[in-house]
């Protein structure tokens, strides 16, 4: 009898123990969806000439995030997105800049303008309509959007970060090109099978068959190395899908996977991309 009062205050002590731990569980309740302001509004004026000045002024309210133990002291995590318009903040190339706990963001002109151009890769001298909003994270809670705030834009030319070809052209050459699989790196390379077709000032496209896991270079003279173009890490140490580039850079890798392949390769934004055909 007396195990049995034992067993039964012990199961009693468990039980309470286990209601206590259920009433200090702490959940989330509501909060406030951020209001998004700017100065300016409507058109986002930008210039070379005003690259340091500042192009726009982001402020938001704070989104009051409440749980059971009242208003949180956690750092709420806010996420700037910038998109074109009608894309409704989905498409993959929209520049998303963190911020935790700030309740204002200052972006440059440059800065504003690198991002139409490299993330966005909205053509220069054009007026593009473009969208802003923040998103406000917690924890598990679910996040909140704010309102939506458009923007008129004229995103401005900048130099090249890679200079391109004085010559205008542009070729292929390494053991991953058919030229050079016999003999590694032969120089002169085949044209017009291994010669980039220049698209613009600063954009070639070239369709040509790669083998896996060899190594290629850019030039631009054909027979030459006096000038060339690499990854700008270590030999073979590039995204094979794409990359940065530079003048001067080390050996590029091509997929494990032989195959026909286009490149573009991007002075503009000195990067180039490597598509599977």
């Amino acid at each position: 009898m007396k195990n049995k009062l034992l067993l039964l205050l012990w199961s009693s002590l468990l039980f309470a123990v286990a209601c206590k731990k259920e009433e200090n569980k702490i959940f989330y309740e509501d909060g406030t969806n951020p209001v998004l302001t700017s100065s300016p509004t409507g058109t986002i004026p930008l210039s070379f000439a005003n690259k340091d000045q500042e192009a726009i002024k982001l402020a938001w309210t704070n989104p009051d995030y409440k749980f059971t133990t009242g208003l949180s002291s956690q750092n709420v995590t806010y996420q700037i997105e910038i998109d074109t318009t009608g894309a409704n903040f989905t498409n993959p190339k929209r520049k998303i800049i963190s911020i935790s706990q700030d309740l204002s963001l200052s972006i440059s002109q440059n800065d504003l303008n690198d991002y139409l151009l490299n993330q966005l890769q909205l053509t220069t001298a054009v007026s593009h309509n473009i969208e802003m909003r923040v998103t406000s994270t917690i924890g598990t809670a679910v996040p909140l959007f704010s309102n939506v705030l458009k923007f008129t834009v004229i995103p401005y030319a900048i130099p090249p970060k890679v200079t391109p070809p004085s010559t205008g052209q542009l070729y292929i050459v390494g053991n991953a090109t058919p030229g050079g699989d016999a003999t590694g790196w032969n120089n002169p390379v085949p044209v017009p099978s291994q010669k980039f077709t220049q698209i613009s000032t600063t954009v070639y496209e070239i369709t040509i068959s790669l083998i896996g896991d060899k190594s290629y270079l850019f030039l631009p003279e054909n027979g030459s190395w006096t000038v060339k173009y690499g990854g700008v890490g270590a030999n073979n140490a590039n995204n094979v899908n794409g990359d940065d580039f530079k003048a001067g850079g080390g050996d590029m890798k091509a997929p494990a996977v032989s195959g026909n392949y286009k490149i573009q390769v991007d002075f503009q934004r000195g990067k180039f991309i490597v598509t599977k055909l």
